[in-house]
This record gives structure tokens, C-alpha cells and sequence, in this order.
């Protein structure tokens, strides 16, 4: 025991109090009696409440995610809602869920602090997308909202993401002062947790109508989906929320060939059908893939835990399929959609995209073709959310990042795979109109606008030592950063955290009108763009790579794309230290 410090037992010993179940009292005093390591990772700190909420391993312990930082949290949150709205009298929140284990628990733990606190809740009965709570945010005029979900990450984890009123996640001052106010909440006696059920109403199934007929209203080709009803499409929710809404709202609109993975239809928080229930990751599609070679099917598409990001597969030219990345499906919707709005004559002249700084530029090339404004924001959705809400003159037509995450139209504000299945699957429509499939139109984008290949090297760091690691990389590019990559000279270095845009060959700095954020950004000569950032809900250090060549016949496409990914898996090499 003398390896773990006063100050953690003393810590871990204020749960053995009568203020926490007899469980968790259980499962404490079996760390202190027999594993130090555990005990010290789950008591050495606080769970931190970041910008984008909560987010940990489940287990007992104050680094922990369990019903106790969750119900201090939400405390801490109840407070700021009733510091910011003085003048109404009872607050209203939204709150969903996922299929993670203990999401329902901690959702139910949610709504009782805060109808303890005297605040109105609106509570889905049963999971749904996450994305369906940020519109009920709107919808019911609520004050503010939570979701319990750990989006992607493996199955220890779980997560509570907290809203504001325009149904985007916290951003400042909101997001800084609600950890002012978690932060003051230091002992679960602090807690009001006897729940009110006079202030709980429940959204049921009618809530989805609702919803789905607002998704509905985004169709651009109505006449093409009626057309091509007989495309075929397998989707997987993997074990998640979008099995609940997803399948039936395609054969709505009129798909009738729509195959579930009956596997991954049912809901599982161990998601034991895949090692991780992440779109991006090859492996989370492969029984949608097998499914989808078994019935001839046009396209695959599959949404991760919470819904709200989505991942395809495409048939290539040999009817082989193949994964498309987050940058290459918002390539596709973006193109689809621009295009349409052109045809249908929908222009103003006040109409705008946004992609955060570290997706494909290509969406502000397709961007320029049809004179559309165009924002970079930070990493993170809610930054699409927040420009759209501080925009109001203007219209938002769509916006993407390069995780896989897509929205269209703003009556949602935060990212949405509901939408992004439905735009899909009419762009698939659309194509098919025109003798093409999804596949074909990335090649006439690539053609039109220039081949852009990328990649993401994600390094895991775990612990504390981890955490350190991660700072000491940074500094470490911050301070000697490269003015050259692979031979490609570096022109620019942006450094968020500092809000400068270094001119390598003049030595001029320019301010960058974001917010500051710890991310470095090295431009070559080439084009070649990397971008380098700890994640803001992992244990990580992100590198993103970007590369570029024209494609000047159609024909060259293999040649062009071994030629970029050739130079990606240099690129990785070079950086995976």
C-alpha cells in the first residue's frame, strides 16, 4: 500500500461513508485492500468536466464515470441553468441516452437531480439518437440538455454531453462556467437527488414522427428516390441507437429493399460483435459487408453507438466494396447537395458551409463552384453549432468534419447520421438517375476539383504518464517545428493555441479568428497539409494528413490514388513515434 499516496486513500476512504451504496462501498474497500494501481487511476483526480462534459471509464471512484459524478455534475449544471434564467420560474431540460451499459441509470440520475432542482425534464423513454435530443432541445424550448453516451469509444467507457438552448453543445462562456459551477460541487452531500416526478414528462415513439418529418422535409429528389425505390441498402446501428429510428424511416420515404444486420440490430452495451463500435474502424462494418455481398446490395451504411455519426461502403468499378472516409463522404453529400440547390434554383446569394479546420479542403473548392460562403471552425461539432446560431442572416446549407460526422439544414445542431443515412441514400438515388453510383461521382469530384487523399494517425497515451507525453509532443512541435516534409517545403505553421499564422518565407505573422485551441497545422508548398491535436474526450494525440494531385483523366485514378497513398503512409511513418 505504500505505493499509493495519503492523499488518494484518504480520498477513496470518503466512499466507505453511508452517503454511497453498499456496492460501491464493496468495490472500494476491494481496492484498498488489494489493487493500488486501480485504486490510484480511480481516485487520483477528479473526473473532469470538460467542454464537451463528461467522459471516462466506468467503475467506483471520482475519476470514474458512476452515478455519483454523474449526479455531482449534473448538480453543478442544474445551478448554472437557474443562475442563467433568473426569470424562469421552472427551466426546462432534455435528456437522452444510448445503449451503453449504466446510460439508462445515469440518465434516470440525471433527471432526478434535476427535478430535485426544480427544473422540468423532458425524458426520452427509451434510447434514441443523439441527435433527436439536440432538436428536442429546440423543439420543446428547453433551457438546456444532456445526453448519457460515449459516442464511439469502447465499451468501458461512458459519457455525459451537456447542451445549451440552441441544441449545440456547450461553448463559451457556457461551457468554462458550467466547470466553474461542477467544480464548486466538491461532495455528493451537496446533491439534491430526490426526484420530482410531477416535473418528468417522457418522449415516446409519436416524439420520432416529429423529428423524421422534419428530416423528411430536406428531401432535394424526391422524383429520383421514387424512380430507383429498388437500390438496396444494408445498414448496421452496431448494437446502437439508430436500429430504433434509421431502417424504418428509409423504407418511409420509399427504399423497400432496406437489410438490417440483425446481429448488431440488437441492443448491447458490450457491443460483442465488434471490437470497437466505430465507423471509422474497418472491422466495425465487416458483417455489414458480408451482408451486403450476399443480397447484391448498392450501398452500405452503418452509425456508430449514439447515432450521430455515419460510415459507408461503396461498390468500387469491379463491383468490389470499399470503405469512403469521413472526408470522402462529406465530399459526396456536399457535391450532392450543392448541385441540387443549383438545379432547383434555390440560391440567394446568402447561403454558407462549414468544415472544421482539420477536414478536406475540398468542400471549400465544390464550395467556391457554386459561390457559396465558406467557415473553417475548430475541432468539434459544436463549433458548426455555434456559427450557425451566431449567423442568423445568413443560410446554413450544410457542414461537415472529417470523423464522420455530417449535417444539413439547422433545426438539428450538432452533427446527425439520421440526416446523413436519408441525403445518402437520395444522393445514391440521384446517381443512379444518371447511370452513376456513389462511387463514380467521387471520381468526377476528384476530376473536377483535384484528387485529395487523407488520413488520421491516432496514437493512444493512457494514464498520467500518458497525459505528460502528450504535452511534451506538443511542446515539442511547437518549439521545433519542421520547415521541411519529405522534400515539400513548409510555408505556413498555424498555431491555434497562439492564434498566429507564421509566413515561413517572409516571417510575417497573421492572426487566426478562432478561438485559441492547442493545434498545430504545417502547410507545404504542395499543398500537403498536417494537422496535430490532443483529443478533447481521449486518451490521444491526433495527426491528420492531407495530400493532393490533380486528376487529370479518369483513367489515372489508380495510378493518382497509389501515388497518394504512397505518400500518406510516409507521412505515417514518419510521425508514428
Amino acid at each position: 500500500m505504500e505505493q499509493v499516496s495519503n492523499e488518494i486513500i484518504e480520498r477513496a476512504k470518503v466512499w466507505l461513508s453511508k452517503s454511497y451504496d453498499a456496492k460501491t462501498r464493496k468495490r472500494v474497500q476491494e481496492l484498498l485492500d488489494n489493487d493500488p494501481n486501480e485504486l490510484t487511476e480511480s481516485f487520483y483526480k477528479n473526473l473532469e468536466f470538460g467542454t464537451g462534459g463528461l467522459r471516462g471509464i466506468m467503475g467506483v471512484g471520482t475519476n470514474r464515470m458512476n452515478v455519483y459524478t454523474v449526479a455531482m455534475a449534473t448538480q453543478g449544471l442544474a445551478n448554472y441553468i437557474k443562475m442563467m434564467f433568473p426569470d424562469i420560474e421552472t427551466p426546462q431540460v432534455a435528456i437522452g441516452y444510448d445503449c451503453r451499459n449504466n446510460s439508462a441509470e445515469f440518465a434516470k440520475k440525471t433527471a432526478d437531480v434535476m427535478t430535485a432542482n426544480g427544473i422540468k425534464v423532458f425524458m426520452f423513454s427509451a434510447l434514441r439518437p443523439t441527435p433527436e435530443l439536440s432538436f428536442a432541445i429546440r423543439y420543446l424550448k428547453c433551457q438546456a440538455g444532456v445526453v448519457v453516451t460515449a459516442s464511439h469509444n469502447p465499451k468501458e467507457y461512458n459519457g455525459y454531453k451537456a447542451y445549451w438552448q440552441d441544441g449545440g453543445q456547450l461553448v463559451s462562456p457556457h461551457d468554462k462556467n458550467v466547470i466553474i459551477e461542477v467544480n464548486k460541487i466538491e461532495d455528493i452531500s451537496m446533491v439534491k437527488q430526490k426526484g420530482n416526478s410531477k416535473l418528468l414528462e417522457y418522449l415516446d415513439e409519436s416524439f420520432d414522427d416529429i423529428y423524421l418529418g422534419e428530416v423528411a422535409k430536406l428531401s432535394l429528389s424526391p422524383k429520383a428516390i421514387k424512380n430507383n425505390s429498388d437500390l438496396k441498402f444494408v445498414y448496421t446501428p452496431i448494437h446502437g441507437t439508430g436500429g430504433q429510428v434509421i431502417p424504418k424511416f428509409l423504407k418511409k420515404i420509399g427504399f423497400q429493399n432496406v437489410y438490417t444486420v440483425e446481429e448488431q440490430m440488437v441492443v448491447d452495451g458490450n457491443f460483442p460483435t465488434v471490437v470497437s463500435p466505430n465507423p471509422e474502424e474497418p472491422a466495425a462494418l465487416t458483417l455489414a459487408i458480408e451482408k451486403a455481398k450476399k443480397t447484391n446490395a448498392d450501398l452500405v451504411l452503418a452509425t456508430d453507438p449514439d447515432a450521430d455519426r455515419v460510415g459507408i461502403a461503396v461498390k468500387d468499378d469491379t463491383g468490389k466494396f470499399i470503405l469512403l472516409n469521413g472526408n470522402q463522404t462529406a465530399s459526396i453529400l456536399t457535391y450532392y447537395i450543392l448541385t441540387r440547390w443549383n438545379e432547383l434554383g434555390k440560391y440567394t446569394g446568402n447561403e454558407y458551409i462549414i468544415k472544421t479546420i482539420v477536414t478536406t479542403n475540398l468542400l471549400f473548392d465544390i464550395a467556391d463552384k457554386f459561390k457559396v460562403k465558406k467557415y473553417d471552425v475548430l475541432t468539434g461539432f459544436k463549433f458548426i453549432a455555434d456559427k450557425i446560431e451566431n449567423n442568423p442572416e445568413s443560410k446554413f446549407i450544410c457542414g461537415g468534419e472529417e470523423s464522420y460526422g455530417f449535417l444539413v439544414g439547422d433545426f438539428v445542431r450538432d452533427k446527425d447520421s439520421v440526416i446523413a443515412v436519408f441525403m445518402l441514400a437520395e444522393a445514391a438515388a440521384w446517381a443512379a438517375e444518371q447511370g452513376k453510383t456513389l462511387y463514380s461521382i467521387l471520381k468526377d469530384i476528384y476530376k473536377e476539383f483535384g484528387f485529395y487523399k487523407e488520413k488520421l494517425l491516432s496514437l493512444t497515451k493512457k494514464g498520467i504518464s500518458g497525459n505528460e507525453e502528450i504535452k511534451a509532443m506538443m511542446k515539442n512541435y511547437r518549439e521545433t517545428p519542421p520547415t521541411e516534409i519529405m522534400g515539400e517545403r513548409v510555408l505556413e505553421i498555424r498555431d491555434y493555441k497562439l492564434s498566429i499564422c507564421k509566413d515561413m518565407d517572409f516571417g510575417v505573422n497573421t492572426v487566426l479568428n478562432l478561438p485559441k485551441s492547442d493545434v498545430l497545422q504545417f502547410v507545404t508548398n504542395k499543398g500537403t497539409i498536417i494537422s496535430i491535436r490532443p483529443s478533447g474526450t481521449e486518451p490521444k494525440i491526433k495527426f491528420y494528413f492531407s495530400v493532393k494531385e490533380n486528376l487529370n483523366h479518369i483513367a489515372d485514378f489508380d495510378e493518382v490514388q497509389g501515388s497518394l497513398d504512397a505518400k500518406l503512409d510516409e507521412l505515417i511513418a514518419i510521425y508514428n513515434q
